[in-house]
C-alpha cells in the first residue's frame, strides 16, 4: 500500500460507482459518480483532471471492503487534500 510519505493518494473505482452507495463506499456526490466505471476512465480522467498528478493505473487490485471484485485502482500524486482531487477526476469522469 502507498504511503503518506510517497507521497501517492489511491483511487479506486469504488470511489466513483454510482451503483454504490455511500456505506459501500463511493466518495463523491450521486450526481458526479458512473455507473461501473473502470480504471481507464479513472485514468484518463484524472490525467484530464491535472497531468501534474501523474496518474498511474494497478490492475488485479481490490478495494479491500469488496476484496472479491479486483477492479484495480489508480495511484496519482498528493497535490491537494484527497477529496478536492476526487471531485477533481469525478467531474472530468
Amino acid at each position: 500500500m502507498p504511503s503518506r510519505k510517497e507521497g501517492l493518494l489511491v483511487l479506486y473505482p469504488e470511489y466513483f460507482d454510482s451503483r454504490l452507495t455511500r456505506k459501500e463506499g463511493r466518495r463523491v456526490p450521486k450526481n458526479l459518480a458512473r455507473d461501473a466505471p473502470t480504471v481507464e476512465a479513472l485514468l484518463n480522467a484524472a490525467r484530464a483532471a491535472d497531468p501534474g498528478l501523474e496518474p498511474r493505473p494497478e490492475p488485479r487490485k481490490a478495494y479491500s471492503p469488496r476484496w472479491f471484485d479486483r477492479r484495480g485502482r489508480v495511484l496519482v500524486k498528493r497535490k491537494h487534500p484527497k477529496q478536492e482531487t476526487l471531485l477533481m477526476v469525478a467531474k472530468k469522469l
